[in-house]
């Protein structure tokens, strides 16, 4: 049995808290131990209840030293509050991330109890991991246009009058649209860390979807897509949408183009009211579909994350991510699945109406 301290003094059992437990007395004795600290460490809560603290938890830093000789909780200075989570060892070299909180009789006076949560650093891995290969892609992906770039005007420079006009133009050509990819990519970074962070920033005011979708079709024809691949079924009478048009373009700019590059015959976007219900407000649906291979069931539930790619033709893999965080910005909802014939359908619904801060 692990021992539980009064209902005074914690309120919901210790085996039902996520994080590692263990809490030591004014004599250094551990009174708790939960479900999770038992896990972490592989130590027996009947073991680790009654005794001293350094023998039920030894840990170590780094280094190797003796974490509780180093930070000494009971006998150190009287101001102290507890420690900072950091990493330190377990018996066997396992990692853990460990905080504590020293409760005092009275402030600077003798400890009563030591606080200790433990935690596994696996989820620091997972982001650790996820960082190294954010900096990796955007390595591989920053050095094809640079590398161009730096080709281009160096022999430019160094050979300036050997070239013909329409062969200039053709390299400055080049490089123009070298730089608007590295130019997206930051935008994309920039995206990716606000919305990670939660400080994704939108501008609302109205937005006729109608035409925001003829506008990006547009883009794509002009930029030398087929304008026969293109059907809109626009529908009549939508409600106005408050939102941002610069990150609404930017959502109907990435699902076109990967319709367009992955996918495969007719590329058809609807838009159409979405009516209120018992559970969801008005708002405006945008499904957009292609004729392609679509994708495999097992990959639906990854589609969204970072780095996903649905084929091997380039790209940074985060389009979709950055799609899924500007829609739910919006406060609506994006959906992935197969159409009845087998291509890709992604759909996504905004809500309408006017922001409260603008309703007199």
């Amino acid at each position: 049995m692990v021992k539980r301290p009064g209902a005074g003094e914690l309120d919901v059992p210790p085996d039902d808290l996520p994080d590692g437990l263990v809490i030591a007395d004014s004599q250094g004795r551990v009174t708790c131990f939960n479900a999770e600290a038992a896990r972490l460490t592989g130590t027996d809560p009947a073991q680790a209840l009654g005794s001293p603290l350094a023998e039920a938890l030894p840990l170590e830093d780094p280094d190797g030293r003796p974490w509780w000789q180093l930070t000494d909780p009971y006998r150190g200075l009287a101001t102290r509050a507890g420690q900072p989570e950091r990493n330190l060892l377990l018996p066997g070299g396992r990692e853990v991330l460990v905080a504590a909180r020293y409760v005092r009789v009275r402030p600077a006076g003798p400890v009563r109890q030591v606080v200790i949560t433990l935690r596994s650093t696996e989820g620091r891995q997972r982001m650790e991991r996820s960082n190294a290969e954010l900096i990796a892609t955007v390595a591989h992906e920053l050095r094809s246009p640079l590398t161009s770039v730096k080709g281009f005007t160096a022999t430019l420079l160094d050979k300036w009058d050997r070239f013909t006009d329409e062969q200039k133009r053709l390299m400055l050509q080049t490089v123009d649209a070298d730089a608007d990819r590295v130019t997206r990519l930051i935008t994309e970074l920039l995206d990716v860390s606000r919305i990670d962070s939660g400080r994704l920033e939108i501008r609302r005011e109205p937005v006729r979807l109608d035409d925001a979708v003829r506008r990006q079709v547009k883009t794509l024809v002009t930029a030398g897509a087929d304008p026969d691949r293109f059907e809109l079924r626009l529908a009549h009478g939508l409600p106005v949408l408050w939102a941002d048009p610069d990150k609404i373009a930017q959502v109907l700019g990435n699902l076109l183009e990967n319709a367009v590059r992955h996918g495969a015959g007719t590329v058809t976007i609807e838009v159409e009211p979405v009516p209120h219900t018992g559970d969801r407000s008005e708002g405006t649906a945008v499904t957009v579909s292609d004729q392609g291979a679509g994708i495999p069931e097992d990959a639906m539930h990854r589609v969204f994350t970072r780095f996903w790619r649905g084929s091997t033709r380039g790209g940074t893999g985060l389009g979709l991510y950055i799609v899924k965080g500007i829609i739910e910005a919006h406060g609506g909802t994006v959906t992935v699945g197969r159409c009845p014939g087998g291509g890709a359908r992604f759909r996504f619904i905004l809500p309408a109406g006017t922001p409260a801060v603008l309703v007199s």
